[in-house]
């Protein structure tokens, strides 16, 4: 088999267990939801302000939401010792790696189209400004984000790891996805997209860093 074909029977079956759990749509986005509605009452009933604020409170919400989609997404797999079986599995072991990350980013798109049409309820936000670049943001946004939880959620269900290790790992590295996303969304919904390139690019640089990392070492980190 080769690696795209591994990689997409190994997303499959996350996806499967998804769909059977319902965790997304059980958790995930009752969570997202609730954060959302607490910041917005920390911001007050300022119209103005909501709007400003709008893309970085979205893309907090997917971020913090993100967190329990990677730890769900080892947590089957640790629970009945199926980690030992992916070791064991005659496949490639950044077949592992990119089927997972894809599991997870399909999970994350589906969270982030539900999360935008409530921060634009919400808040006010506008989608209609340079709808192209903010698709753009949000799929590479949720690619890094899923390169870097599918690469350090295996350490999560390690028998020496802490709970707040996985959160730890994650949060930091993820800045800088963080602050690109933050700013293509503003420029994307203030109707200047034109002006996002600089931000995708740093996206799609980011996303390129995380799944070669996650291909060359991700068997390693699975060993451990």
């Amino acid at each position: 088999m080769t690696l795209i074909r591994q990689s997409a029977v190994m997303a499959a079956k996350d996806l499967r267990i998804e769909i059977r759990g319902r965790y997304a749509l059980g958790a995930v986005l009752p969570f997202a939801g609730t954060l959302l509605i607490a910041f917005g009452l920390s911001l007050g009933p300022g119209r103005t302000l909501l709007q400003e604020t709008a893309p970085g409170l979205l893309w907090l919400a997917v971020l913090f939401a993100s967190v329990l989609s990677f730890r769900r997404s080892y947590e089957s797999e640790g629970e009945d010792g199926a980690l030992e079986g992916l070791l064991l599995a005659p496949m490639d072991k950044a077949a592992v790696f990119l089927g997972k990350a894809a599991a997870v980013a399909v999970q994350l798109l589906a969270l982030e189209a539900v999360v935008v049409l409530l921060v634009a309820g919400l808040f006010g936000l506008s989608l209609g400004g340079a709808p192209a670049a903010l698709a753009a943001a949000f799929l590479l946004g949720t690619i890094g984000l899923a390169a870097v939880g599918s690469l350090f959620g295996v350490l999560a269900e390690s028998p020496r790891a802490r709970e707040a290790v996985f959160p730890l790992l994650v949060l930091p590295l993820a800045t800088p996805l963080l602050v690109a996303g933050v700013k293509a969304t503003a420029l994307a919904t203030t109707g200047h997209g034109g002006e996002a390139g600089s931000w995708l690019g740093l996206l799609v640089a980011f996303d390129a860093v995380f799944l070669a990392a996650g291909t060359l070492v991700f068997g390693h980190l699975l060993e451990d």
